[in-house]
């Protein structure tokens, strides 16, 4: 079993944390930024600034691990300044103020993800299908944080939001101190970055990234506010974003088959049509309670085997010394350019054509996922070794 060779509760330590942390960022932070004062159009704004850095921040710090290959000595040191630059956010809450904290923020902290991914991935070697044993105790982290926070919300204002940011930034800190260098370097690559490039498939892969994260943008940014606005309390709205992270949970016990069964090209379209119904439940029955259940169970596909089948992707298109920048490259095309698209235009939406619009939209982002993904995502090429 090779999880018995491996720093396997380092890793997950640190998966934990920083998906804790998103599980305060995600649910939480508009609701922080609602009570500070901002407007709609504000959070739209001050959200996208978090994942603009993405586009440009993984591929600096992917360029600087694949040419040093110290990627845990990175993580450390942008992980410790995370923590400096996040607490000056308790100084000043003006938007400028907040403004320039989370693009700092964002700028260390996005160094981080990209390179624990392709350092667990050389821990697994030939087992890499086995990836989601361990990504799994992120979405641990992600419900924990959010039931708990969620039921701390009910007794207390929203200013204890960002405390328990900066508690789950020390904790990505702390254990990646742990985290040892992968001693199972991949094979040193002929192929360049630029000829990866060039594939349809790839250019297709990226693209259907871009637009799934996109499709999310609505429900990233203003999921917590539109509940909020149906008259749900916060723990309701914590147990239900820990609802789709189970479901998330259960599809990472089992993409270790599915994967091979099924192939990756298969798992995507499923993933991008099945993410098309979820918006659309959510836009049509926001008060019906047992269809926003299952709209949140949807998150399985829109989220686990979305990402599971794409790190795999990743993986196995790029290899040896582009492997930093490939995770780097689905890190900014998804999070980054689409998650600011996402978010930009569901905070310009929201108010009018209004919510409901707003994720009929996303739902239609997800549904060109798919054609792309049925036209011009192929497997011919896959495996580059």
């Amino acid at each position: 079993m090779p999880l018995s060779q491996l720093p396997y509760w380092r890793l997950s330590g640190f998966y934990f944390f920083y998906f804790a942390c998103l599980g305060i960022l995600v649910p939480y932070w508009s609701l922080y930024l609602k009570w500070e004062g901002f407007s709609p159009s504000q959070i739209g704004e001050l959200t996208a600034i978090l994942m603009a850095s993405r586009i440009i921040t993984p591929n600096i710090w992917g360029w600087l691990a694949d040419y040093y290959s110290r990627r845990m000595r990175i993580v450390r040191l942008a992980s410790f300044a995370t923590i400096i630059v996040f607490a000056a956010i308790f100084i000043d809450q003006s938007y400028l103020s907040v403004a320039l904290v989370l693009m700092l923020f964002s700028f260390f902290w996005n160094a981080s993800l990209p390179q624990v991914e392709v350092t667990t991935l050389q821990h697994l070697g030939e087992h890499s299908h086995h990836y989601s044993k361990i990504r799994l105790w992120g979405s641990i982290g992600f419900i924990v944080i959010v039931m708990v926070l969620g039921n701390l919300l009910e007794q207390f204002e929203p200013k204890i939001i960002p405390i328990a940011l900066l508690i789950s930034i020390t904790g990505i800190w702390l254990f990646s101190l742990s985290v040892p260098e992968s001693s199972n370097t991949s094979e040193h690559s002929t192929i360049s970055l630029k000829t990866i490039l060039k594939r349809p498939s790839v250019i297709a892969f990226l693209l259907i990234c871009l637009l799934m994260q996109a499709s999310h943008g609505p429900y990233y940014t203003f999921y917590s506010i539109y509940l909020e606005q149906h008259d749900y309390s916060s723990s309701v709205i914590g147990q239900l974003w820990a609802l789709g992270v189970m479901s998330e949970v259960i599809i990472f016990l089992v993409m270790h088959r599915w994967l091979p069964k099924f192939g990756l090209r298969n798992v995507f379209m499923v993933s991008l049509l099945l993410t098309s119904l979820r918006w659309l439940l959510i836009a049509a029955f926001p008060q019906n309670l047992p269809a926003l259940i299952m709209a949140q169970f949807l998150h399985a596909a829109s989220y686990g085997s979305f990402h599971a089948s794409a790190i795999a992707w990743v993986h196995r298109h790029f290899i040896g010394n582009t492997q930093g920048r490939g995770q780097a490259l689905y890190s900014s095309a998804s999070f980054g350019i689409g998650g600011v698209i996402g978010s930009l235009f569901s905070g310009y939406l929201w108010d009018s054509p209004g919510a409901a619009w707003t994720f009929i939209i996303a739902s239609v982002l997800s549904f060109l996922g798919f054609i792309v993904a049925y036209r011009w995502l192929k497997e011919t090429d896959s495996i580059l070794r």
